[in-house]
């Protein structure tokens, strides 16, 4: 039997100085680390060599595999949009989104509030904006914001990228992290160009599918036809032009429900609430008096990345007569509302011959086609246990529906009489 000496350490003790003293080393030899980047830490030098796959819901880019693999996406992060992000945005990518950005930096905090005490305007108060970076270079950006005030629809606004490598991975990476932060949302809607192929790939698998095919136009303002003969033309057709509020903002809404098809409609759960917020209350309408209905509208989207603004233009479908005078008298309204000078984007259906015809007769410059991609998220319910006071409480109401047994009578006992 050997006797350990009283100085001697045990060996549990060798074993935990050894490991904190290799603990230590690692410490002192690791690289350090830039003062921005605690959101994470750098992966180690075991990390870098060994590729692992990433789950949706983590903040770092998954690497894959293969040979032909770049070393931009690699230890790249995604995080919301902070302050210190801004002066890194000056890719060219990035420069036209600086406004937007910087109102979403500044009104974030105030949205949360608002969120919290759940007041409406909250939800459209500024947009969520998540950052991709590898270091201090940032990788890309994705812009997303509820599309209604329940949250049940989200758009994808603008996906930035600013590397030409692994464009198609990336745009995946922003996507998946975007959906899974959104909590509530039900449905999806992204606009993508039908010449990028790697957001078309990027988008086709995360779930989108197309639901229809777009051309854009940019108007200068100017009318072939001056605005009075146009407001003339149609003084004496049996319709008026009023402007969005609340007061027409029913008709309005009833107009985009007739002329939206079912399953885009479906998707984008609007209501007549959303209509007012999403235009701030800019937008134009021809009302039938005959009817008391919309049977034409111009609404204002908000301003375009470019320069200018956008507008989306509903003609009823059975009021395809207003193509023409009637809808120049209101687009002639929103352009002497909006500036003269200013540049007005609109959209149109590639299958809509009669309303492309009429944008070139008017000067419009069509500016390519886009896809209108939509998907649905289905998100697993968990079954929350009920607290112990409902259950106590549910037990006792169960529990006088029961049958009950009668009760059996007592029985007399005789009692003897005492002796004397």
């Amino acid at each position: 039997m050997t006797v350990q000496s009283p100085l001697e350490p045990s060996p549990s003790v060798q074993a935990c100085a050894t490991l904190a003293t290799a603990v230590v080393s690692d410490h002192l030899n690791a690289d350090p680390v830039h003062p921005d980047q605690h959101y994470a830490a750098q992966p180690s030098a075991a990390d870098r060599q060994t590729p692992t796959a990433a789950s949706p819901g983590d903040g770092a880019l998954s690497k894959g595999s293969g040979a032909e693999q770049g070393p931009l996406i690699e230890g790249a992060l995604i995080e919301p949009l902070a302050g210190w992000h801004l002066p890194l945005l000056s890719d060219p990518a990035f420069v036209p989104l600086q406004p937007l950005l910087q109102r979403a930096t500044l009104l974030r905090l105030p949205a949360r509030a608002l969120q919290g005490l759940r007041i409406p305007a909250g939800a459209n108060l500024c947009p969520d904006v998540l950052v991709a970076r590898q270091g201090t270079t940032p990788l890309g950006l994705i812009v997303t914001r509820p599309e209604n005030r329940s949250g049940s629809c989200w758009r994808v606004q603008h996906l930035r990228l600013a590397v030409e490598s692994r464009k198609r991975e990336l745009s995946g990476e922003l996507l998946r992290e975007a959906i899974r932060r959104a909590r509530g949302a039900g449905s999806w809607i992204a606009i993508s160009s039908t010449l990028d192929l790697d957001r078309l790939a990027a988008l086709r698998e995360q779930g989108f599918q197309p639901l229809r095919t777009e051309r854009l136009w940019r108007w200068s303002g100017s009318l072939g036809v001056p605005a009075a003969a146009a407001e003339d033309s149609s003084s004496s057709e049996p319709w008026t032009l009023r402007p969005l509020n609340r007061r027409t903002a029913r008709a309005h809404w009833q107009l985009e429900q007739a002329a939206c098809p079912g399953l885009l409609r479906q998707l984008l759960d609007r209501h007549v609430e959303d209509l007012l917020d999403r235009s701030a209350g800019r937008g134009w309408m021809l009302i039938d008096p005959r009817r008391d209905q919309a049977v034409a509208a111009l609404r204002w989207l908000g301003e375009h990345p470019g320069g200018g603004h956008d507008l989306e233009l509903t003609v009823h479908p059975g009021w395809g007569q207003l193509i023409g005078a009637p809808l120049t008298s209101l687009l002639a309204q929103a352009a002497w509302t909006l500036g003269r000078q200013q540049l007005l984007w609109l959209r149109s259906d590639v299958n809509d011959q009669a309303l492309e015809r009429w944008l070139r007769q008017l000067g419009a410059e069509p500016r390519g086609e886009r896809v209108l991609m939509a998907r649905s998220v289905w998100r697993r319910h968990e079954l929350h246990v009920p607290a112990q006071g409902a259950a106590q409480r549910l037990e006792s109401v169960l529990r006088q529906l029961q049958p009950r047994r009668r009760p059996m009578p007592t029985p007399l006992l005789r009692h003897s009489p005492s002796p004397h």
